[in-house]
């Protein structure tokens, strides 16, 4: 889950793509000593993930799985026949619970009777969604986008997305266990360590894998070359800061060795992480701003959904958006930038403080 707006760009010389495209579809581009980069089809505006195949001694580790359809089954079937050279895989590894990271967990897992490995708060977050159990619904973030001023218009749109489990399109079956992991925790692949590193805002407990020993990060959707991260309020937790949690996981990506080749979910693979998170930093400032400007007077977020989304959005994007915004809004509103009062049919408004 991802904006789609493009983040200013760094200077062109500070980002470098060893790759100029990506892997043909079931083709395996080797990017590090027994780091694997294959890419599947997302049915989405977003319409790629990239997916990780680490060589890993007798066997194979996946680092995310793909959407959950037929044709990445298929692909992933056509893979599994002829790119893994009679090897196994003994282990997966999940950055988050997202469909189109996590969607075909379950299925690979029990293909080869391993357990998938991710971090507990990401899997409890898959729970929730998949039985649609309290504020884990369209339902309710329908209500929240409400208490914020949502239109009428966009507020009818979007309830028609709530009639269906989505979830479950892109995740049908959930893994019957898991291995946790942890931040910090040091995983031994083919020899060498990768240490677990997590990121938040995005997602729960976003792990990223770093190897100092090749000098990678496979960094999920917590660095993306081009996108930017979708970084929204939930419904569970209103009162939450989840922009403030990113930005300070940008400040941890951002100390990596200048050198580290960045391996995302979608784009290319890149070397630059300091001049990118830079640039993502920048980004966020300018919609912080621009917020303020428009909360001279009190506004709802409905209201200023279109301060910082000014194209036509969709259906879907218009959820993604106004998450976004309420997670910028309380960004403010944690560091006294904006007050939010209540107006008098119990809307949300947000003013200058």
């Amino acid at each position: 889950m991802h904006s789609l707006a493009k983040v200013k760009k760094p200077p062109l010389e500070a980002l470098d793509y060893p790759h100029a495209q990506p892997p043909a579809p079931c083709a395996l581009c080797e990017v590090a000593s027994g780091v694997y980069w294959l890419r599947m089809p997302l049915p989405f505006a977003l319409e790629h993930i990239n997916l990780w195949l680490l060589a890993d001694g007798d066997g194979w580790t996946i680092v995310d799985c793909g959407f959950g359809s037929d044709e990445t089954r298929a692909l992933w079937e056509q893979i599994m026949a002829t790119g893994l050279h009679g090897r196994p895989v003994t282990r997966i590894l999940i950055t988050h619970f997202h469909p189109d990271h996590f969607g075909l967990a379950a299925w690979l897992a029990e293909r080869w009777q391993i357990p998938v490995s991710m971090t507990e708060p990401e899997f409890a977050a898959a729970e929730a969604w998949h039985t649609a159990r309290g504020l884990y619904t369209r339902d309710a973030h329908l209500a929240l986008h409400r208490l914020h001023g949502l239109s009428h218009d966009a507020a009818a749109r979007a309830a028609r997305m709530s009639r269906e489990n989505l979830f479950r399109r892109g995740v049908a079956a959930l893994p019957d266990r898991i291995v946790p992991l942890h931040d910090g925790d040091e995983l031994r692949i083919n020899g060498r360590a990768w240490r677990v590193e997590c990121g938040y805002g995005h997602s729960p407990a976003h792990a990223t894998f770093h190897s100092t020993e090749l000098g990678v990060l496979i960094a999920g959707d917590m660095v993306l070359p081009r996108i930017s991260t979708n970084v929204s309020l939930q419904p569970h937790s209103p009162e939450a800061d989840p922009l403030g949690q990113f930005l300070d996981s940008l400040a941890h990506y951002a100390e990596l060795d200048a050198t580290t080749l960045i391996l995302p979910s979608h784009g290319l693979p890149f070397y630059g992480v300091r001049p990118r998170t830079a640039a993502l930093r920048e980004h966020h400032e300018q919609r912080l701003q621009e917020l303020i400007v428009g909360c001279d007077e009190p506004r709802t977020g409905g209201e200023l959904m279109p301060l910082i989304f000014k194209r036509q959005l969709d259906v879907q994007q218009t959820f993604f958006a106004m998450g976004e915004t309420l997670a910028h809004l309380n960004y403010l509103k944690h560091r006294a930038q904006l007050a939010r009062v209540t107006d008098a049919n119990g809307i949300y408004r947000f003013v200058r403080a």
